[in-house]
């Protein structure tokens, strides 16, 4: 019979006991070191001896022993005649080492070999002893004991399968991790504790050399030298090297090296914290070429070292508020150059477009950061997709072309693999190969602000106090998502950085996330694939089960969800929106309308909650389960729901009219409707819909844009065209078990929006209101006035409205308007912006040769019509089936156009996006994210679109 309780206990009491951090204690205790905070970040027993010295890295093995020991005693009472289950115990722990601590469990392992087979354990030891004497290598001594304990245990109990089977389980669990973590012996011996650097210096006197060709740590040679190293390893041409890290003695290097003039090297700095996203450190640091001697070789090693401490560079790190760190260097073979130069895989200057500049010199490339000569100016127009190819061509000098096209393209490639980071590339040729001698960001580039999701979360052009109310929103409830997961590490990072303005429309920060997902484990693109289906890179493993108890944490928020939001709705959002509705908010006093505000903000931060993570909850479903966009319903979401709620009237209105009539104006068709007494039911009916729907607006987190309720002559042009249109398509209710899951989430997220969205309108109607009474008082001069003011004026306008706040909000209202103005007018905005102070936009150049259109299909079927460029909905007119509409985004108020149309284009958006939930409710072909469609496409061409393979063909 099976010993349940044992499995149980080993497979969950194993694991806890690797994860309590006893060396952590210990050495804190002893030594006052928080050991997950120096050195390598590892919670080891080599971490335990390097920072906190001898006596708390033994305590730490004898408490890691106990562990080991005590985990096959457990496996020895629970299965005394099954030896396989103390393997599988010593796994346990050691997964549980891994996953809390970062630390490989050799200690326990040792210990608990000797515990459950003291004769392999003998001759392992013995063996690792000897060959220690012998090679003083420890990385071939920890390979050779992985390789020769399951070998022993094959040769001792090789009728045991199974327990054969846990050994080298066992073996290649270690090794991985070794391979995912560094090791603290490693580091400097000079910083080692006082008493612990003669045993660190007798283990680290390997002499080996550490090159290129490894995989090196920038937190222990420098971030050129460790980026030069994953480049060569990603297969780029890199010229062979070798590094000394900061604080070794260069000796053995130097004897090892055979520098001459057929041979020279050049010996260059490699700073920890250098060449960071923090501070590039260019130009600061020596490199010293044409070293051809072993004299001239330790000659320049020192000068390299020395110019760490030169006045100019510790004003650099000062004024970068960089840390004192210290000098690695590295060595490599120079490279004969015919031409060389640097490269900026985006424009410096103009900090936008998709430009590669590129400046190049005969001969060696130092001369450009030198500053000695001048080098010729090159700009390479480089298509942004899989192909590279080039748009556009400038400059001319004595370097070829062919060559200058082949450094951009080197640019653009090393900057995707930098995950769209715009790299400072230097770069040489020697007539044959094109070498990477470095790579790093361009600081005066980051952070990255993009305009995907952010186009769709908050669309068009926006005024200040919606952003002043929307951004600490959805910033703040972001943070707070992140920080279940991140936990302590959330704090140094700065959430409100989330998203800004520029051009006056929303820009998420793109270097923020991509750093925020990987340090959840996640890979950076995570919520571009959540939210738009974007395809997604592989997470690390290590990171993402580092990041388990937090994403567990949040696991356990996305089950109880629909549980969640179902108390709020009865407790909290039903409550505090019928005290709203039962208001006449014209009556209300100034202070009343100010107290309203802050109750209806109050409820929106509790439903920013969930209008982030219901949507996500059911893109993950989704995308886990696989299930269809087309079996999924979406009528619940408010948009959907209002139209099928109007469909049902025309279609009762259809039976009335005379046939024909519903093709005159609105107003006849409304008058003959209420010359009978069907047609008067089908009228109240219809304003009952208004009133019911009277929240929803053209932007629906847009506060300053009129709402149905406000402007009801948008829905009854809905009306007339739902008339005039053939009916829609019956929907297949049949679906997997599959879809029903993520449908509960689908109808959960249309709940949420239907809240979300009516509590957008009380807060607008209450800023009319409050705007009406300062219109009176002679406190705002104009309609429309509020929306040029931030929340946090008005609360003090309407605290203090001294003359002279008075005069000073006058002029602030009159210039953001005239630069709301300005920027409406902005025909094409950048989708990446760099920096925090972007300049005016430049119309990018995209290779409009290509008569094929890339986007994602988001609607299915094919069409083929005229263009209409919509860039508001004031421009639409003359829509009809033949039309297919190409526009910037789509929001809840557009479904009034798109249902009049053929096909939808949208340069921003995904399959869950409002244009796309509308086109497959009425069998439009709709083609989402077409980058520049909107001046790309121009007004009465042909063209032809497939929903289901994502393409815009030009005709």
């Amino acid at each position: 019979m099976i010993n349940l309780f044992g499995i149980v206990i080993i497979l969950i009491v194993c694991p806890l006991l690797g994860a309590i951090p006893l060396i952590s204690w210990i050495t804190y205790a002893l030594s006052g070191k928080q050991l997950a905070k120096v050195g390598t970040g590892n919670i080891s027993v080599a971490a335990a001896f390097y920072h906190g010295g001898k006596l708390a890295g033994s305590i730490c093995v004898v408490s890691e022993a106990l562990k080991g020991v005590g985990v096959v005693t457990i496996a020895q009472y629970c299965f005394p005649s099954q030896p396989v289950w103390e393997l599988i115990a010593l796994i346990a722990l050691v997964i549980g080492r891994y996953v809390a601590t970062k630390g490989a469990g050799i200690t326990n392992v040792s210990w608990g070999l000797l515990a459950h087979d003291p004769m392999v354990a003998a001759f392992v030891s013995l063996l690792a002893a000897m060959g220690f004497l012998i090679t003083r290598s420890k990385e071939t001594i920890k390979l050779g004991v992985l390789v020769i304990f399951p070998l022993f245990v094959g040769i001792i109990h090789s009728q045991d399968i199974l327990r054969i089977i846990a050994a080298a389980t066992l073996s290649g669990l270690i090794y991985w991790i070794y391979s995912q973590i560094p090791d603290d012996m490693n580091l400097p011996v000079e910083e080692a504790a006082l008493e612990s650097q003669p045993m660190m210096e007798y283990l680290n006197n390997q002499e080996r050399i550490i090159t290129l060709d490894d995989d090196l740590d920038g937190e222990v040679v420098g971030a050129k030298a460790a980026t030069l190293s994953q480049i060569k390893r990603w297969g780029y041409a890199v010229p062979k090297g070798w590094v000394l890290p900061a604080g070794e003695d260069p000796t053995v290097l130097i004897d090892f090296l055979q520098p001459s003039p057929l041979s020279p090297l050049v010996v260059r700095s490699s700073a920890i914290g250098e060449d960071s996203q923090q501070a590039s450190a260019a130009g600061q640091y020596e490199t010293i070429l044409n070293v051809i001697s072993k004299v001239e070789l330790r000659q320049a090693i020192a000068q390299v070292k020395a110019s760490y401490d030169h006045p100019s560079a510790v004003e650099y790190r000062h004024r970068s508020s960089s840390e004192d760190r210290a000098m690695g260097v590295l060595i490599q073979q120079q490279v004969q150059s015919v031409f060389s130069g640097v490269a900026f895989s985006r424009d410096p200057i103009s900090q936008q477009g998709e430009a590669v500049v590129i400046e190049a010199v005969s001969g060696s490339p130092t001369q450009i950061v030198s500053g000695k000569v001048t080098p010729e100016q090159y700009r390479v127009v480089v298509a942004d997709n899989e192909k590279l190819s080039c748009l556009q061509f400038e400059g001319h000098g004595k370097v070829p072309e062919a060559l200058i096209k082949q450094v951009a393209y080197l640019a653009r490639r090393l900057e995707k693999r930098y995950l769209g980071i715009p790299q400072d590339i230097e770069w040489s040729y020697d007539g044959q190969n094109l070498w990477v001698l470095q790579t790093r960001p361009i600081t005066t580039l980051l952070p990255l602000w993009t305009r995907k999701i952010a186009a769709e979360v908050i669309p068009g052009v926006i005024h200040p106090l919606t952003w002043s109310i929307n951004s600490p929103l959805t910033c703040g409830v972001w943070g707070e998502i992140f920080s279940i997961v991140l936990g302590d590490r959330a704090n140094r990072l700065d959430f409100a950085t989330t998203a800004t303005l520029h051009y006056s429309r929303a820009y998420f920060n793109a270097s923020l996330l991509g750093e925020i997902f990987l340090k959840m484990g996640l890979p950076p693109e995570s919520l571009e694939f959540l939210t738009r289906g974007a395809s997604i890179s592989k997470p690390a493993l290590d990171s993402t089960l580092a990041n388990l108890p937090g994403l567990t944490k949040l696991l356990k928020r996305e089950i109880d969800l629909d549980k969640d939001f179902k108390l709020d709705y009865r407790q909290v959002f039903i409550p505090g929106l019928t005290q709203l509705s039962n208001v006449v908010i014209e009556e209300l006093s100034l202070d009343q309308l100010l107290g309203r505000i802050d109750l209806i903000l109050d409820l929106l931060h509790r439903g920013t909650y969930y209008s982030i993570l219901a949507p996500l909850s059911a893109a993950i479903r989704q995308a886990v389960l696989g299930a269809k966009v087309e079996e999924i319903d979406n009528s619940v979401t408010p948009e959907v729901a209002s139209l099928r709620a109007m469909r049902l009237l025309a279609a009762d209105a259809r039976q009335i009219l005379i046939a024909g009539n519903y093709e005159l104006k609105p107003e006849q068709v409304f008058a003959q409707l209420a010359e009978t007494a069907a047609g008067s039911r089908i009228l109240a009916e219809f304003n009952e819909l208004i009133e019911d729907y009277g929240y929803l607006s053209e932007v629906g987190t847009d506060i300053s844009v009129p709402t149905w309720r406000e402007n009801p002559q948008i829905v009854r042009q809905l009306f007339i065209q739902l008339l005039q249109a053939p009916e829609a398509p019956n929907l297949d209710d049949s679906r997997s078990e599959q879809t029903n899951l993520v449908q509960r989430r689908v109808d959960l997220k249309g709940r949420v929006t239907e809240v979300y969205s009516r509590l957008l309108a009380e807060l607008r109607w209450t800023f009319l209101a409050l705007e009406q009474m300062w219109l009176q008082s002679g406190v705002l001069t104009q309609q429309g006035d509020i929306f040029f003011l931030k929340l946090e004026e008005i609360r003090r306008l309407g605290i203090n409205p001294d003359v002279a706040f008075k005069n000073h909000i006058w002029e602030l209202i009159a210039n953001r308007r005239s630069q709301f103005i300005q920027d409406s007018q902005i025909p094409q905005i950048p989708p990446v912006v760099y920096g925090y102070n972007p300049p005016h936009p430049i119309k990018p150049v995209i290779d409009s040769s290509d008569n094929i259109l890339l986007g994602i299909p988001a609607s299915q079927g094919q069409i083929q019509g005229r263009v209409k460029v919509l860039r508001t909905l004031q421009e639409a007119h003359n829509i009809d089936k033949n039309t297919i509409l190409v526009v910037p985004y789509t929001d809840s108020g557009w479904a009034p156009i798109l249902v009049q149309a053929g096909g939808l284009i949208a340069e921003a958006g995904g399959k869950l996006s409002h244009g796309a939930i509308i086109a497959r409710e009425y069998g439009i072909p709709a083609v989402m994210d077409v980058r520049g469609a909107t001046y790309l496409l121009q007004d009465g061409q042909q063209v032809q679109i497939d929903g289901y393979k994502g393409t815009v063909e030009i005709l």
